[in-house]
């Protein structure tokens, strides 16, 4: 196994395809470095859009990320189906359900579209304890906030403190930054 530095983390980010991951990753780059609880810390994202029918290049992410963002679309109801068969995914090829997760509704700019609601993604990643953010890669609504928890969870990983508190939640709400519609996207 090899040593990987304190300060360097591998993300994989994985979902039906249509989904927006390349354009939640694109948002900046596909390396990136950010301070997180005053700590810099350096994000490798493997992003595995496109890979949708190349399960050996997708399974080789899975098998080097050290946490995962599962993005389904808030658009199409069989994206957020597919969360499960993801996180089974996951799960099987880490050889265990402790691995480091987010789950991400993308594309809560298009509320009027919604086919799944707040709750259901709220309660999927409850009942998985994990945190669940609403995000819009069009507005950069809850990106970075999806990415901060992700790395605190892979450190709470490392350290052997494992998931999110049992699944407990806080909500915290992001406005839209258009001027014309009101929105919110419930991140928790």
């Amino acid at each position: 196994m090899s040593v990987v530095e304190p300060n360097l983390i591998k993300l994989a980010i994985v979902g039906a395809g249509g989904v927006g991951k390349s354009a939640l990753t694109v948002q900046d780059s596909y390396r990136k470095q950010l301070e997180v609880d005053g700590q810099v810390t350096l994000l490798d994202i493997l992003d595995t859009a496109g890979q949708e029918e190349f399960s050996a290049m997708r399974d080789q992410y899975m098998l080097n990320g050290e946490g995962f963002l599962v993005v389904y679309s808030i658009i199409v109801r069989q994206t957020f189906n597919e969360v499960v068969s993801y996180r089974q995914h996951i799960q099987r090829i880490k050889d265990g359900d402790d691995a480091p997760i987010v789950i991400v509704g993308n594309k809560c700019d298009l509320e009027e579209k919604r086919e799944v609601a707040v709750s259901e993604g709220r309660d999927l990643a409850t009942s998985y304890g994990v945190p669940f953010f609403e995000t819009s890669a069009l507005t950069s609504t809850n990106i970075e906030e999806a990415f901060f928890a992700l790395v605190r969870a892979v450190r709470r990983h490392r350290s052997g403190e494992g998931k999110l508190g049992g699944g407990k939640s806080t909500i915290k709400k992001s406005g839209s930054s258009s001027p014309k519609v009101k929105r919110a996207c419930i991140l928790f």
